[in-house]
């Protein structure tokens, strides 16, 4: 039995939190939240949400890893994280990674980048 990329990414949102852009910006003007942009790097070039950390998806487990030389600074499986990527594929993967790593307070931004911008929120060049 085979399932597709796009059965991955439904069960994958079928079983984490899904937030709005206005849902997302709200956590991070309280300043509740760490977000993470897992696109790739080329992709940075069409802008970026102010404040994101980026760790792309293919080097994500190892930048979350605290025990790893890899590990990025405020990433860390307590803290609020939220994940964004294009239109919200990866992220949505990216959460279910994260939480088999212990990563309790999880979730990602369901539209990725695209739907930030639609909403109108800022962006860094």
């Amino acid at each position: 039995m085979t399932i597709s990329a796009a059965e991955l990414v439904q069960s994958a949102k079928s079983a984490i939190q899904n937030l709005s852009p206005a849902q997302v910006a709200e956590e991070l003007r309280r300043g509740e939240a760490v977000l993470v942009d897992v696109r790739d790097a080329p992709e940075l070039t069409a802008g970026r949400i102010p404040g994101a950390v980026h760790a792309s998806r293919g080097m994500l487990e190892f930048h979350a890893d605290p025990g790893c030389t890899a590990h990025k600074e405020g990433l860390h499986p307590d803290r609020r994280t939220i994940l964004h990527c294009a239109s919200g594929g990866r992220s949505a993967l990216a959460v279910r990674t994260l939480q088999a790593m212990g990563y309790t307070n999880v979730a990602h931004l369901d539209g990725g980048f695209q739907a930030w911008q639609t909403a109108g929120l800022p962006i860094e060049k």
